[in-house]
């Protein structure tokens, strides 16, 4: 049933102000950051107090409305329990500090919010509970997309369960695409894509001339540090990878080798020199400036529509393709998907009963409600494609779009390396935008230092 993978903080924030939480964790009550969840019951004999360290997903309120049923149905199910939650929860630049000021310090915690690029570090270190059993015994992981089950495995183990997810696709206005003469399906190959840019180009450029332009660039060109997460995509289509596993390892068996920089790697670049070469320049990843008109087109995620303003008919001015431009017609798109796993830290005093609770969560009756609150894309294909995607595609618009694209969705890799390696990419994409090295230079240094981290000199 377990496959092996094979796709592959802020720390100006004081870690003081962090532990100051983790240590008034269950002695203090801040809406903002401490939520305790209780049962208003008579008394009953044996309380379980279940503890939780979470990311905030920008409304920590957001939690509330997803354990209040859970809890009320483990309640149901352990009658003889008083069973209680506090959690605390943190920015995402602040989360995995605090998970790891947190179990480092061998707090009791029960239930974690995973990004899947920390899974692999925190499962190194002795941090999380092997659910591998637990999962088997559940009996629902092949109701789960393959790329989504891939993220949770961590040599072999299954250390989280990846909740819901997220895409990344094409998001332009259409009254832009119009007035310049753009097809939105010509922004679907890499020549087409490139001739869209000129064309709206020219678009501004008249409009700027009569004082009438709001946009600031034809594309949105990612140049911050989710640049890497924007040029996977092109990567993978062409059949590269980040790293691949390798024989030889001078103290393992085998063990991830940096690919990043094969042929694939060089010719994906390539494509983003390209928009540099016609004027596009590198731009943070803020979705406001595309829902205020400065691109015209912009690769950007399935949250999108969230940042619209409310009431906003969104499928009537925005159009989404689910691509991501390919080299032609002959290539099959893909995407890079994100979201956030569920883990028990190995702390835990309440392994049986965090799992029942994650579990619970997950039942479609209970999550298919929650994910059409917020617009998250589900990871289990009963949710996705049975009798509750009906309830998603009405509140999230490009719902079916979306869900197309898990199929070809790829993660990254979930090794304690990769935040070092993503920075390595990072360095190397900023190389090659100021124009300092070719691309194929800037990826063989990276790949150098990254064969470094990785232990292989």
């Amino acid at each position: 049933m377990i496959r092996r993978l094979a796709k592959s903080s802020n720390r100006a924030i004081s870690l003081y102000f962090i532990f100051f939480y983790i240590i008034a964790f269950g002695l203090i009550s801040n809406a903002n950051t401490l939520v305790s969840i209780a049962e208003a019951t008579t008394e009953k004999n044996n309380q379980v107090m279940l503890r939780a360290i979470l990311t905030d997903l920008g409304d920590p309120n957001r939690w509330q409305t997803l354990f209040q049923p859970a809890l009320e149905e483990l309640r149901k199910r352990h009658p003889e329990l008083d069973i209680q939650l506090n959690y605390t929860t943190f920015p995402y630049n602040m989360t995995r500090a605090a998970l790891l000021e947190s179990l480092s310090n061998k707090t009791a915690i029960d239930v974690i919010s995973v990004d899947q690029i920390w899974l692999g570090e925190l499962a190194e270190k002795g941090f999380l509970a092997d659910l591998t059993n637990k999962t088997q015994d559940w009996g629902k992981l092949p109701d789960f997309y393959e790329a989504n089950l891939d993220g949770t495995i961590f040599n072999d183990k299954i250390y989280g369960i990846w909740a819901w997810t997220d895409v990344r696709g094409i998001w332009y206005w259409k009254d832009i695409l119009k007035k310049s003469n753009v097809s939105p399906d010509s922004l679907r190959t890499w020549e087409g894509y490139l001739e869209a840019a000129k064309k709206i180009n020219s678009t501004i450029q008249a409009e700027k001339e009569e004082g009438t332009s709001t946009l600031v660039q034809p594309m949105h060109l990612n140049g911050d540090v989710n640049a890497p997460d924007v040029w996977y995509p092109y990567l993978w289509m062409l059949g590269g990878a980040i790293v691949e596993n390798r024989p030889g390892h001078p103290t393992k068996d085998s063990y991830w080798f940096p690919s990043y920089n094969s042929t694939e790697g060089v010719r994906a670049l390539e494509f983003l020199k390209r928009q540099i070469d016609i004027g596009l320049k590198p731009q943070p990843r803020i979705d406001d400036p595309f829902v205020d008109k400065k691109f015209a087109v912009m690769l950007s995620g399935s949250w999108m529509p969230s940042i619209f303003p409310r009431g906003t008919n969104i499928a009537e001015i925005v159009g989404f393709l689910p691509a991501f431009p390919v080299p032609d017609d002959s290539v099959q798109t893909t995407t890079m998907m994100g979201g956030w796993q569920f883990g028990i830290p190995s702390t835990s005093t309440h392994k049986d009963l965090a799992w029942e609770l994650i579990t619970v969560m997950l039942e479609p009756e209970i999550f298919a409600p929650w994910l059409q609150r917020y617009g998250y894309l589900p990871t289990q294909a009963s949710i996705g494609e049975g009798p509750y995607s009906t309830q998603l595609e009405q509140s999230i618009p490009y719902y079916q779009e979306m869900i197309s694209m898990i199929e070809f969705g790829g993660s990254r890799p979930s090794i304690p390396e990769y935040s070092e390696i993503s920075n390595h990419i990072k360095q190397a994409l900023d190389e090659v935008f100021s124009g300092a090295k070719e691309s194929e230079q800037a990826l063989d240094d990276a790949a150098a230092k990254s064969a470094k981290v990785l232990g292989w000199s």
